[in-house]
């Protein structure tokens, strides 16, 4: 895939070859702590997390290594519920979880989110989604995910200059 959205920054969504693996990766004008702190704090989270037109509950959002969440996303037409477990959580580092939506439950991802500090008060996030195999990737491709992302991370831009 190639660059998404029209926002003042880029981000990349790239499909790897060899294994069931989806790239993604943003720069941010904020230091990793604030970008950190952005995705481990419920109320930063409902705030930006997915795309514009959607309203957002947390039923549950323990960001720590041994915690999990639960969350909701809804509109005219339904809601869309998603929960995980997070493995790993280490400050302004790295977040690694699993996502699961539940209207297909069979489908969970692992996700790993690296925080890069590149100077300057910039960070870059790389997150990769590895599922069970292409047909689950390529399905979690054509959901919608490119707008929820591009949109989520301008939202997140947003969250950010407070």
């Amino acid at each position: 895939m190639t660059p998404a959205g029209s926002s003042a920054r880029e981000t990349t969504i790239e499909l790897d070859e060899e294994v069931p693996l989806v790239r993604i990766t943003r720069e941010f004008d904020a230091p990793p702590a604030k970008v950190f702190r952005a995705h481990v704090d419920p109320d930063l989270v409902v705030r930006w997390l997915g795309p514009r037109g959607l309203d957002m509950r947390i039923d549950h959002y323990d960001c720590r290594t041994g915690g999990s969440y639960r969350y909701i996303h809804s509109d005219g037409h339904g809601e869309y519920a998603f929960h995980g477990s997070f493995h790993e959580v280490r400050p302004d580092d790295v977040i690694v979880q699993t996502f699961t939506y539940e209207g297909m439950p069979d489908g969970v991802s692992l996700d790993r989110m690296v925080f890069t500090d590149l100077g300057d008060g910039r960070t870059r996030l790389t997150s990769t989604s590895l599922v069970d195999s292409f047909a689950d990737r390529d399905a979690f491709v054509a959901s919608g995910m490119e707008v929820g992302i591009t949109e989520g991370y301008e939202r997140l831009d947003e969250v950010l200059a407070d």
